[in-house]
């Protein structure tokens, strides 16, 4: 008990000291500001870059948004229907050419697209038909930038208005964008053709027929072929908002479904969200075909790849706490399973007792009637005992011996001498019976009770427990 007790109180000792040790050492890492040079995009972030307004203000709506964490390849098998995924820059990582590759497929064959950014990935831009799209930034923000103050991100930018009625732009009176809204443009891929732009004085495509994509040949910027149906809808661009001469939202088909792309994040951000009717245009991009919705966040670090139990406890001195407390017990289990040097027999207790003993020896001297050698053991420890009681030395006489004890004990001298001499003729060689012996046994110890020299308490309760 007191050995289990003793391990407790230490491993609660090294678990108290571990602990102290790491909060002291702890420092926790300093929040970097929020910039529009290094924003962060997810719907988990609360600060002006972040999008968690948007989400939260569709999930309390009753629509159907979840944040994806896993790659887009899972889109093409996945058992949850997402209708629309949602890519909002700047990205913490960068979308390869093959995830590239599956998130197309998914919209070919119905999904739809919405890219939010200055500069959205040339992966994620096929052409159509002859049209070809390409997006570039504006003017970039510096560090000075507030991203939370309206009058920095919005400076000498007025508001604009939708160029046609379309799903996008229903309801949608007037959007301020931001004055680092990104450029988008697109033109007919042959040589020719002149870039189209913006201006006042330019006829869009109109949205006739929007429900009805027609989905046409497209290829990615690494030339690679895709195979789509055909139907009698346009596969031309077509434009939903502009901004100083420059297209801010603009939609086109892709196979079965279509990419929608919006080059200011400004509006769907938690500090624009909020101006003018941005609130109804991100509604309306993201909602306007039904279905769930899906906001990437596996390229925003936010992928299932990391654990749980790390996730929630990272930053924190638990994990440190946790890799010593694991280390001290494998080293505990690695020290008491390999010795450190030779072997050492296992001690050997013996649990007899001296009656155990003496038993033995009287059985093996029975069988060999060596009567004479069971009256000198127990003679020999009684004469030694009477010798020290008289106070004389053990190789005194007998008569001397037994004239001191009775001088100082109620025997007779001449009985206490005769037993004595009987003892000695027999260890000397004098033939003796087996009920003689007994007889003379019995008398030394009658002497040793008169005496009050009894067996040592050991002896007395090795005898009880035996008997």
């Amino acid at each position: 008990m007191r050995q289990t007790l003793g391990y407790i109180v230490t491993i609660s000792l090294v678990v108290g000291g571990l602990i102290a040790i790491n909060s002291v050492a702890y420092v926790s890492e300093e929040k970097q500001p929020d910039t529009e040079w290094a924003p962060n995009r997810s719907t988990y972030h609360a600060g002006p870059t972040g999008t968690r307004a948007i989400y939260e203000f569709l999930s309390e709506s009753d629509y159907k948004v979840v944040r994806w964490r896993e790659p887009p390849e899972r889109l093409l098998g996945s058992t949850t229907k997402v209708q629309t995924f949602v890519i909002i820059g700047r990205l913490r990582q960068d979308v390869t050419e093959s995830e590239a590759l599956s998130l197309l497929e998914w919209v070919e064959r119905g999904g739809r697209l919405v890219l939010v950014d200055r500069r959205p990935d040339p992966f994620l831009l096929p052409t159509s038909e002859q049209w070809s799209i390409t997006a570039d930034y504006g003017p970039f923000p510096g560090l000075d930038v507030n991203p939370a103050s309206v009058t920095d991100m919005t400076r000498d930018v007025e508001a604009t208005r939708p160029t046609q009625p379309s799903r996008l732009t229903g309801a949608v009176q007037e959007v301020q964008p931001s004055r680092f809204a990104g450029k988008i443009s697109f033109s007919p891929r042959q040589e020719e053709k002149k870039e189209h732009v913006l201006h006042e004085d330019d006829e869009f495509v109109g949205e006739e027929d929007y429900d009805d994509q027609q989905p046409s040949p497209s290829s990615l910027p690494s030339n690679e072929a895709v195979t789509i149906q055909a139907n009698n809808s346009s596969p031309a661009p077509v434009v939903h908002l502009g901004h100083n001469n420059e297209v801010l939202l603009l939609d086109y088909p892709h196979g079965s479904g279509r990419i929608i792309m919006l080059s200011d994040p400004y509006i769907f951000s938690n500090a624009g969200i909020a101006l003018r009717d941005n609130l109804q245009l991100a509604i309306n991009i993201l909602t306007s075909s039904g279905g769930l919705i899906a906001f990437d966040e596996y390229h925003q670090g936010r992928g299932k790849t990391q654990n749980p139990f790390a996730a929630y406890f990272a930053g924190t001195p638990v994990l440190p706490i946790c890799a010593q407390i694991t280390f001290l017990v494998f080293a505990v289990l690695l020290k008491r399973s390999r010795r450190f040097g030779r072997a050492i027999p296992v001690p050997q207790v013996d649990r007899r007792s001296s009656l155990e003993f003496v038993a033995s020896m009287a059985e093996v001297q029975q069988r060999a009637r060596a009567l004479d050698l069971a009256i000198e053991n127990v003679y020999s420890r009684t004469r030694r005992v009477l010798a020290r009681y008289a106070g004389v030395e053990y190789n005194s006489t007998r008569s001397e011996i037994a004239r001191r004890v009775a001088e100082r004990s109620s025997l007779e001298a001449d009985r206490l001498e005769r037993l004595m001499r009987q003892c000695e003729e027999v260890i000397n060689g004098k033939p003796i019976s087996e009920r003689l012996a007994i007889h003379l046994v019995k008398s030394l110890r009658e002497v040793e009770g008169q005496l009050g020299m009894r067996m040592r308490s050991r002896d007395l309760k090795q005898a009880a427990q035996n008997i």
